[in-house]
C-alpha cells in the first residue's frame, strides 16, 4: 500500500504491517511521526523519536527470516486516530509458537494523520507464569498496602 492510497488510520496500520512483512524500512519510516513514542513491553524503556524507532525496526527486520510474517487477526476501525490490533506470526503459513500479540497505535490528528505518534506492543510471553501471576500480584499488593511510599518507585 503506497502513501498516496492511505486514507484512514486503519490504512496506516495495515501499511505499517505490510512494510514490516516486506522488510522495507523505507516503507515504514514515513508512517512514524518525528516525535513518536513506541513501547514494546519486552524492553524496559520506550523508543522515542523516529530515528531510534526506525533503527530498532531495521534491526528487527534484519534479524528475522522473510518467511516469518505478521498476520492481523482483528483490527479496530471505528476511531479516526486510534487503532487496536491483535495479530500473530506465521512461518511459511503456519502459526509460529509464542507469537500472539496485541498492539495499540495513536496517529497524529489532522493533516498529518498518516503517521503514528504512539505505539505499544504486548507480545505473548514464552514462559507462562499461570497462577503464579496471581500470587505475585497479591504479594506486591500486600507490600504496597503496608508500605505505600514504595509505589512512587514504579
Amino acid at each position: 500500500m503506497t502513501l498516496s492510497r492511505i486514507k484512514t488510520a486503519v490504512d496506516v496500520v495495515r501499511a505499517f504491517y505490510d512494510g514490516m512483512n516486506r522488510r522495507e524500512v523505507a516503507a515504514v519510516e514515513p508512517l512514524i511521526a518525528e516525535g513518536c513514542v513506541y513501547e514494546d513491553l519486552v524492553f524496559p524503556r520506550p523508543f522515542v523519536g523516529r530515528e531510534r524507532i526506525i533503527g530498532f525496526f531495521g534491526k528487527f527486520m534484519g534479524t528475522i527470516s522473510l518467511d516469518l510474517q505478521f498476520v492481523i487477526d482483528d483490527i479496530s476501525a471505528d476511531d479516526s486516530v486510534a487503532v487496536g490490533v491483535t495479530w500473530h506470526l506465521e512461518w511459511r503459513g503456519k502459526p509460529f509458537p509464542f507469537s500472539r500479540g496485541c498492539s495499540f497505535y495513536r496517529l497524529l490528528a489532522g493533516s498529518e494523520s498518516e503517521s503514528q505518534q504512539y505505539g505499544r506492543d504486548c507480545v505473548e510471553p514464552a514462559a507462562k507464569p499461570r497462577d503464579l501471576a496471581l500470587v505475585i500480584i497479591r504479594g506486591v499488593t500486600w507490600i504496597l498496602e503496608r508500605f505505600p511510599s514504595l509505589a512512587s518507585r514504579f
